[in-house]
């Protein structure tokens, strides 16, 4: 499935009061992590799911994006913003 990727990081001014905890309520820190569109998360994309990001590595669904989103995935960068910011947004290719 081809889905927009972007990046997001575990600060507080990009998520919520609780950065280091994602949506499934398990840390997100250390560990390669992707939120997932409320779509995606309703055709399996799942807490725990692995998922290949085609050319780019796998990760762990550990949290969840806003409802306004859909095809989308966004991969946690930690803390780093300009790695987060240099990713951008771009089409790729997931399976799970």
């Amino acid at each position: 499935m081809t889905v927009t990727a972007t990046a997001y990081n575990s600060i507080v001014a990009q998520t919520d009061s609780t950065p280091h905890i994602g949506a499934c309520n398990v840390p997100i820190v250390s560990r390669k992590a992707i939120a997932v569109s409320r779509d995606l998360f309703e055709m399996g994309l799942n807490c725990g799911t692995k998922v290949k990001v085609h050319g780019v590595g796998e990760f762990v669904v550990l949290d969840r994006m806003h409802e306004r989103w859909e095809r989308r995935i966004d991969i946690h960068r930690g803390k780093r913003v300009r790695k987060a910011v240099a990713w951008g947004e771009r089409k790729v290719r997931v399976s799970w």
